[in-house]
């Protein structure tokens, strides 16, 4: 089993991340089962903006190191898509991750899917303003609308009261102990391997009603065979 968490903060590695924090509740868990996990942070990487597989071979980009980190959600049965709240919403970082991820979904898996069918996706989220169900039910469509599978209890966070005040690891915020953040957040990793798992041993979805080239061939939804040919 693979995990593999993009902490979509706007710190650059070393500096401090809050979300992390929160992050490493999932990974002890994700470690006491064995499931390798992988934690990354998009800031430290060349990411520009467009919608191409590789916006390098662009006449508008030099570099592109989002095919390098594409390759790594590849692997994994679980993302995990955290980031911080500025605004009331998600970080600028996150969004330019799911951008990129959905220049990517008109390719198909080898049953001819969409190729994040059999993924499954969920959300930890921090900041000192309210925004978590806001920037969760986002983040967590998005994940479902290019193909993940969202398991129940998907996210989780921490705000801290409005306003300026400390954030998740700083001396009192009360952040590591608060009991809701917790549980929320133990939930969340244990329903996302349990899904991950069912997903696995049964090979993801089976290919019947949702293949593109079929539905292109003739196969659409008033016709109960998927082989159907016009």
């Amino acid at each position: 089993m693979r995990a593999l968490i993009l902490n979509c903060t706007l710190n650059r590695t070393p500096v401090l991340s809050h979300t992390e924090g929160v992050i490493s509740i999932a990974q002890s868990i994700f470690d006491s089962v064995g499931a390798s996990c992988d934690l990354i942070r998009p800031v430290d990487y060349e990411i520009p903006a467009g919608l191409g597989i590789d916006m390098s071979q662009t006449p508008e980009w030099d570099r592109d190191d989002w095919p390098q980190i594409q390759e790594r959600i590849d692997r994994c049965d679980i993302l995990l898509l955290c980031t911080s709240v500025w605004l009331g919403e998600k970080t600028s970082v996150c969004n330019r991750v799911l951008e990129r991820m959905y220049g990517y979904t008109h390719l198909v898996n080898d049953k001819g899917q969409y190729r994040d069918y059999g993924r499954v996706g969920a959300t930890l989220i921090t900041g000192n303003e309210d925004g978590i169900k806001h920037c969760a039910m986002n983040i967590l469509f998005s994940l479902s609308h290019i193909g993940y599978t969202i398991p129940p209890q998907a996210d989780a966070g921490w705000v801290g009261e409005a306003g300026p005040g400390p954030s998740y690891l700083d001396p009192d915020s009360g952040g590591p102990e608060n009991d809701f953040t917790n549980r929320n957040t133990v939930f969340l990793t244990w329903n996302c391997l349990h899904l991950a798992r069912m997903l696995k041993d049964k090979g993801g979805y089976p290919a019947h009603g949702n293949v593109p080239a079929e539905w292109d061939a003739g196969c659409h939804k008033e016709q109960g065979s998927p082989e159907h040919r016009a």
